[in-house]
C-alpha cells in the first residue's frame, strides 16, 4: 500500500509542477486534463502525508519517552496518535478502493409510474420534485427531455439529464422500485393504498462510450401532443428514434424544435444502449460483484415510503428513518452516505477475504 500512495504522491507533484510550464497553461485540454488527474489523486494524497506526520510525530513522541521530564507529555502525545494511526489507515484503504468509472458522469434519470395507477403518478411527480431539490443541494442542473402527464397533474413517465460534478456516484443508489403507502386524497375510508414507481439512472454516455452508426437508427417524427401552445398538433417536432439490432426506442417532444428533441433523444438512447452492455458486462463479473448492494435491477424493491408513519425504509441496508418529510424535500444525503459507507466496507471484507 505504502509503494501505491508513494508513486501516487510522485505523480501528484509532477502535475503540480506542470501547471509552472507556459505550455500547459496555454494549452487549455491539457491544463484541464491535468487538473482532473490532480483532483482524483488529492485526497489519498493528502491522507498518505497526514499519515506520514503521524508516524513522524509518534516516533519523536517514543524517544522523548527517555527524558524523565517529557515522559508524561510523550505518553499522552504517544496514545493520541496512536488512536489516529489507524483511523487514517483506514480512510487510505476506502479512497484506494476501485473507482467505477461513471462516478463523474452526468445521469439520465428515467421515473415512471407502476402499479396503482393515478397515486403512482402522483408519487412519480413528487419523488421527481425530490431529486430536483436534491440537485439543487449539489448545484446541479436539471433538464427535461421528455415527460407524460396523467390527468391527475402527476406524471406516467418524466425523463431528465441531471448535469454536475460527480452526479452519478451519488445517484446510482437509486435505481430499483419505489413503493409508497399512504391514504390517496380519493380515498373515502381512510384506507393505506401501496402503489410503486421505477426509477432508473443512467450514466450518461458520450459518443465515445456508445458508437452508433447512422444504417443502425431510424428516425420517425410526428406531432407533439399535450401542453404547448398553438404549435402543438400542427407541426412534426416531435421525435422517435429507433435502434434497430436492439430495438431500442427512444420518443422526445419535450422541444418545438425536431433538431432538438432529435439531440436529445439521441442522449437517451446512447445511455440506454450503454447500460445495456454494463449489465452485460456485469452479468459476466456477477461472481465478483455479489457483494455489492442490492444488484441494482430495477424490478428490484429497495425502499417503501410510508407517509402514515413519516417513516422511510431502504430495504437493501436495513436503514429505517423517521423523517420522510424532510427526505420529500430532496433531503437524501443521510441515505446516500449510508449506502456509499456499507458499499465500501463490502468491498473491504471483500479484499480481506480475496
Amino acid at each position: 500500500m505504502i509503494d501505491r500512495l508513494e508513486q501516487m504522491e510522485q505523480r501528484y507533484e509532477e502535475l503540480q509542477a506542470q501547471f509552472a510550464l507556459p505550455e500547459v497553461l496555454n494549452d487549455q485540454e491539457r491544463y484541464q486534463k491535468a487538473a482532473k488527474a490532480m483532483r482524483e489523486l488529492q485526497p489519498a494524497v493528502e491522507k498518505f502525508r497526514a499519515l506520514k506526520q503521524v508516524r513522524t510525530s509518534l516516533a519523536e513522541a517514543r524517544q522523548m519517552l527517555a527524558d524523565p521530564d517529557m515522559k508524561e507529555m510523550a505518553e499522552e502525545e504517544i496514545a493520541a496518535l496512536a488512536l489516529r494511526e489507524p483511523v487514517i489507515e483506514e480512510e487510505i484503504k476506502i479512497l484506494l478502493l476501485p473507482q467505477d468509472p461513471n462516478d463523474e458522469k452526468n445521469v439520465i434519470l428515467e421515473i415512471r409510474a407502476g402499479t396503482g395507477g393515478d397515486e403512482a403518478s402522483l408519487f412519480a411527480a413528487e419523488v421527481f420534485r425530490m431529486y430536483t431539490r436534491f440537485a439543487e443541494q449539489h448545484k446541479w442542473k436539471v433538464e427535461v427531455l421528455s415527460m407524460s402527464e396523467s390527468g391527475v397533474g402527476g406524471y406516467k413517465e418524466v425523463i431528465a439529464i441531471i448535469e454536475g460534478d460527480r452526479v452519478y456516484s451519488q445517484m446510482k443508489w437509486e435505481s430499483g422500485v419505489h413503493r409508497v403507502q399512504r391514504v390517496p386524497a380519493t380515498e373515502t375510508q381512510g384506507r393505506v393504498h401501496t402503489s410503486a414507481i421505477t426509477v432508473a439512472v443512467l450514466p450518461e454516455a458520450e459518443e465515445v462510450d456508445v458508437k452508433i452508426e447512422a444504417k443502425d437508427i431510424r428516425i420517425d417524427t410526428f406531432c407533439s401532443s399535450g401542453p404547448g401552445g398553438q404549435s402543438v398538433n400542427t407541426t412534426y417536432s416531435a421525435v422517435r428514434i429507433t435502434h434497430l439490432p436492439t430495438n431500442t426506442v427512444v420518443s422526445c417532444q419535450d422541444e418545438k424544435s425536431q433538431i432538438k428533441n432529435r439531440d436529445k433523444g439521441m442522449r437517451v438512447l446512447r445511455s440506454r444502449l450503454y447500460e445495456q452492455e454494463m449489465e452485460r458486462q456485469n452479468a459476466l463479473l456477477a461472481k465478483e460483484r455479489k457483494s455489492q448492494v442490492g444488484t441494482g435491477d430495477r424490478s428490484e424493491k429497495i425502499r417503501t415510503y410510508n407517509f402514515p408513519q413519516n417513516r422511510l425504509t431502504d430495504h437493501r441496508i436495513g436503514l429505517t428513518l423517521h423523517q420522510l418529510d424532510l427526505v420529500m424535500e430532496g433531503r437524501l444525503q443521510l441515505i446516500v452516505d449510508a449506502l456509499i459507507s456499507h458499499y465500501q466496507a463490502e468491498q473491504l471484507k471483500a479484499d480481506s477475504q480475496a
